[in-house]
């Protein structure tokens, strides 16, 4: 295992500190693509997963690409965490529909995570529109350095 300076904080090991690779972006856009059109083309025999809305918002590979973050949210509603259980058990079906839309040497083992990025986008555009900060914004003049 490589060694690392104690003062080195660039991110866990083996990680890239400049991010992913160029074949990882296309790899991930792939996987996207193919699970979002999985998701609105199946029924699914779990009762959990029959009427859900599962949209794919990112997906995120390990540098060797045994594994692969899905980041899901549902289209309209915030109870994602209710059907990740669910979605857990159709991972090895989804596996299995990518082998056969990708060609892939491995094709990654699917690991589901719910996508909070617009739940905190909508919260920081709240404390933007609040009273508070709109009276502190039209207050305080900006400076301006010379």
């Amino acid at each position: 295992m490589k060694k690392r300076s104690q003062y080195d904080f660039s991110g866990p090991v083996g990680e890239d500190p400049t991010g992913p690779s160029m074949r990882q972006r296309r790899v991930n856009e792939e996987v996207r693509r193919v699970l979002a059109g999985v998701f609105t083309r199946t029924e699914f025999r779990d009762p959990e997963l029959h009427d859900a809305q599962v949209t794919v918002t990112e997906v995120r590979t390990s540098p060797d690409f045994r594994h692969a973050t899905v980041f899901v949210s549902r289209l309209g509603r915030s109870d994602i965490e209710a059907i990740l259980p669910a979605l857990k058990r159709v991972a090895p079906f989804l596996r299995t529909a990518l082998s056969r839309a990708l060609r892939l040497r491995i094709v990654p083992e699917l690991h589901f995570q719910p996508d909070t990025s617009l739940d905190h986008a909508m919260e920081i555009e709240t404390l933007i529109r609040s009273p508070a900060v709109q009276r502190d914004l039209k207050d305080e003049p900006l400076e301006q350095e010379d």
